[in-house]
């Protein structure tokens, strides 16, 4: 069932798209009631054509104004629906994050999850929203300019988009490239993030050891990675734009020429030239557009695989299943029988074998013993932070692995060291 949120989100949304249709729309049919204008005054110059024409000025000027108003609107709903987004996906990762068995968190570094919670849930979001809504609108705006422009002339349109394919080509190659050096970067600035928290963290070892110049050249070799990674990133954006920037230049040149040669040959007027100027330069700013909106589509479907995994990770231990027991029944005897333990990160390393203990309900019991050999262990697999390899630990003659480990956990109070 969806949430007040995600409904919210859907209608922002879908009214942002249907702004975003009158906007393109408008939009597009500028050049070409602009080139009839054109023909007009160059063609009937008159007194009476002036009045004619304020009219016809005003008229298009109110039109543009309400376009610029359903733009405006669309960019508002646009952001406002990838905030929502934005959240519900920092909530659903980190609700994710919470259930996972206490084994994930050893072998995960705290680094990596938080820059997933803030860099990955906010580039994910933008480009579900506002990339998107710039992805349709240039899709759209290409798609009817090309009409436009074979309507206007076919001749010449035919020559004009001989450039588009090769453009594609490079357009894919690029973005590949770009979703490749995107996963890599989140992924070093993760590690960046981690070894300042935990030096962070741990400032007072560090301190006495006399550490900081040595950890601050860790860190800065981390960052320095990161900084590689973005230069290549630069590099390959401006050669991306760069090529596409010289080919539209060089498209606009090639329609003045042969454009020019067809109004010689009175296949063309002066409007109809100017409209297909028009045209063609919303084309190409439009291919720009798919361009920047296919790499940066690239960078969230990068952010994105990082977080679904994440959000779609079923924790090895129950959250919050299991049976409860009710106050007639629940004592607190508790029993471990034949126990064996190591931990996850430490497979290698036996904790406990063959270790039995038996505590009767009421009783008090301290458990003593050097560093190492154990005794925070016994409480976390009380606790259920983490499962025996062997045996079994009971609670009034209940495995614990039948009982839902969110309620039993209530009923245990513990003081960390």
């Amino acid at each position: 069932m969806l949430s007040k949120d995600d409904i919210c989100a859907e209608l922002t949304l879908s009214a942002a798209v249907g702004f975003l249709t009158v906007s393109s729309i408008i939009t597009m049919s500028a050049p070409f009631f602009l080139g009839k204008v054109i023909d007009v005054i160059y063609t009937n110059p008159s007194e009476d054509f002036t009045t004619s024409l304020t009219s016809l000025c005003a008229l298009l000027s109110g039109i543009f104004l309400c376009g610029a108003a359903a733009n405006a609107t669309r960019v508002y709903l646009m952001q406002t629906a990838g905030q929502r987004i934005v959240k519900r996906l920092r909530t659903t990762t980190f609700s994710s994050i919470l259930q996972q068995e206490t084994a994930f968190f050893d072998k995960t570094r705290t680094g990596e999850l938080i820059n997933r919670l803030s860099s990955d849930t906010a580039l994910l979001g933008r480009s579900v929203t506002e990339n998107l809504s710039d992805g349709l609108r240039a899709g759209a705006q290409a798609s009817v300019g090309v009409g436009m422009m074979f309507f206007v002339s076919p001749s010449l349109a035919a020559f004009v988009l001989s450039v588009v394919p090769p453009l594609a080509v490079l357009a894919v190659i690029y973005g590949r490239y770009l979703r490749k050096l995107t996963k890599m970067t989140q992924d070093s600035l993760a590690e960046a993030t981690q070894l300042a928290e935990e030096r962070i963290g741990n400032i007072r070892t560090v301190r006495a050891f006399g550490q900081e110049v040595a950890e601050m050249e860790k860190y800065t070799s981390k960052v320095d990675y990161v900084l590689q990674l973005a230069k290549k990133e630069a590099l390959a954006r401006a050669g991306f734009f760069g090529a596409t920037g010289l080919s539209g230049n060089l498209i606009v040149l090639s329609v003045l020429y042969k454009g020019g040669l067809l109004m010689g040959s009175a296949y063309m007027t002066v409007g109809e030239l100017s409209s297909f100027l028009m045209y063609a330069f919303w084309v190409g700013i439009s291919i720009g557009g798919l361009s920047s909106f296919y790499s940066e589509l690239m960078k969230g479907l990068g952010a994105g695989g990082r977080l679904w995994e994440l959000i779609e990770r079923k924790p090895q231990l129950p959250f919050n299943e299991g049976i409860t027991l009710g106050k007639d029944t629940f004592r607190g005897a508790l029993e471990f029988k034949d126990v064996e333990f190591a931990y996850p990160t430490r497979p290698e390393t036996s904790i406990f074998k063959d270790f039995s203990l038996s505590i009767p309900a009421g009783s008090v019991m301290a458990l003593v013993g050097p560093s190492g050999t154990g005794k925070s262990t016994i409480v976390s697999l009380l606790l259920r932070l983490y499962d025996p390899i062997s045996g079994t630990i009971t609670v009034d003659g209940f495995d614990i692995r039948q009982l839902n480990p969110l309620w039993f956990r209530t009923k245990i109070g513990t003081v960390s060291q």
